[in-house]
């Protein structure tokens, strides 16, 4: 090895992959990573509800005032803000939020804390985004419905709605940039919901006296724009989305697709351009060695007999390469003599999904691999140029990447050691790898290097570091 500088970068680069995260696209932000709720950012983006600033960033952390989530309403809605100007009761409210506001509160979207008190720079929380969701789907047309506590009828509704997939804060909690936005496309695949009253109002004077909770059940049209992002029937008719409804089936989600990698994935298109596709969320997703029994453990009993019997279809993607396997070549029961196998090796994300309906099963194996930034970024042709390190672990069709296909490719220079995903000799995703310096305490040739005292295991997919005497 040149020098053991050098020799500790490569290692280390190439057993920092066990910590990578597979996306299928590069992220439209900056500050947008794979642990971020990049589907619904991207939608959202596409579709003018929620945009980044002007320094390329989506600021996913931040939290959303009740100012900022009335803008957010607005452009969901599409309330043509400017035309509410002037109109808000309120006297806590900017000037420019009060159109937002003021457009929110005349539709009864949302309210103050009082007749004159907004308190629109104040935290939203996750209950008072869900209670102004759920009254853009139809829901809380009666006083009766909000029940002894607002807060427990909204968690029940929005439950119900699927307005917290993918949402892990408290009713209670604060809501940040990147869960509002999960839970804007959660509503946009919402039911739009009409009700239907159990028992009559009465009237005392100018008092309404509401008789009992509504009930509220789905809309439906025949129309076939409500088919475009949910094609589920009720009585022989497609019930209606918020965003079928309110984008009159411009915005498409499609099931069933596969990403590069071969994961089932959906894909959405608005205006008849791709928005991107996005792979399901997996059963389980391992970044270590993978045995035959821990691909047991997770399908079980039932699915392991449906796929043995043919009765479900198995696969295995490995960079985006559908593979010829037999079932018993990745999954056996636990007490076959070749259950503590070791199948799939350091140096890869192994992610399993599990049809809940039919118990097929894709495994996908993606790879990641070690190359390095050959020159600075080419600012003329938007192009960088990577070296793969070990071509005997990848085959590459093309080495040199476009700013049309990747972000942010300027961000690298020369010499820089990057991660690179593959599929289909296409190189799909790059990330800088994470190197450490420090005193090298011991060392197997292609198996382990220690440094400070932390022990690195090297990946499989590059080997090629050694010792400097």
């Amino acid at each position: 090895m040149r020098n053991l500088k050098r020799a500790l970068s490569l290692a280390l680069a190439s057993v920092m992959v066990l910590g990578m995260t597979v996306v299928g696209t590069g992220a439209s932000y900056a500050d947008v990573s794979s642990e971020d709720n990049k589907e619904a950012i991207e939608v959202l983006e596409t579709v003018g509800i929620m945009t980044g600033d002007e320094n390329g960033n989506f600021n996913p952390d931040a939290l959303v005032t009740r100012n900022e989530m009335a803008v957010v309403m607005s452009n969901l809605m599409d309330y043509r803000a400017a035309t509410y100007a002037g109109t808000s009761p309120f006297t806590d409210v900017p000037s420019w939020a009060e159109p937002y506001v003021a457009a929110c509160y005349t539709n009864g979207i949302t309210s103050g804390y009082d007749a004159k008190t907004y308190g629109g720079s104040d935290t939203v929380t996750t209950g008072q985004a869900a209670l102004m969701l759920l009254k853009a789907l139809g829901y809380f047309q009666y006083s009766a419905d909000f029940g002894s506590d607002w807060l427990v009828e909204t968690t029940k509704n929005g439950s119900t709605a699927g307005l917290f997939d993918g949402v892990a804060t408290g009713a209670k909690e604060a809501l940040t940039r990147n869960d509002v936005a999960q839970m804007v496309l959660n509503a946009l695949e919402a039911d739009l919901v009409k009700a239907e009253k159990n028992g009559s109002d009465v009237q005392v004077g100018d008092i309404v006296i509401s008789g009992g909770k509504a009930t509220y059940d789905s809309r439906t049209g025949t129309d076939s724009k409500y088919a475009k992002i949910d094609n589920t029937k009720v009585d022989g008719k497609y019930t209606i989305q918020l965003g079928e409804d309110l984008y009159d089936g411009d915005l498409v989600k499609a099931d069933g697709a596969d990403d590069d990698f071969g994961r089932p994935s959906v894909k959405w298109t608005y205006e008849n351009k791709e928005i991107g596709t996005y792979a399901d969320d997996a059963d389980a997703v391992y970044t270590a060695t993978v045995k035959k029994q821990d691909l047991y453990d997770l399908v079980g009993s039932d699915v392991y007999n449906d796929l043995k019997n043919g009765d479900a279809d198995f696969t295995v993607v490995v960079d985006g390469v559908a593979q010829k396997v037999n079932l018993s070549d990745y999954i056996v029961k636990n007490n076959d003599g070749d259950a503590g196998k070791g199948i799939i090796k350091k140096g890869a994300t192994t992610e399993v999904f599990i049809d809940d309906d039919s118990n097929d099963v894709v495994i996908a194996v993606i790879n990641s691999y070690v190359a390095q930034v050959d020159g600075d970024y080419d600012k003329n042709d938007e192009e960088l140029e990577l070296d793969i390190l070990d071509e005997a672990f990848v085959d590459v069709k093309d080495t040199t990447l476009s700013s049309d296909d990747f972000d942010y490719l300027d961000s690298y220079s020369d010499e820089d050691y990057v991660l690179i995903t593959v599929a289909n000799k296409e190189i799909k995703t790059i990330a800088l790898a994470e190197t450490v310096e420090g005193k090298v305490t011991a060392y197997t040739e292609k198996k382990n290097v220690t440094v400070d005292g932390t022990k690195y295991e090297y990946s499989k997919n590059y080997t090629d570091a050694v010792k400097d005497d």
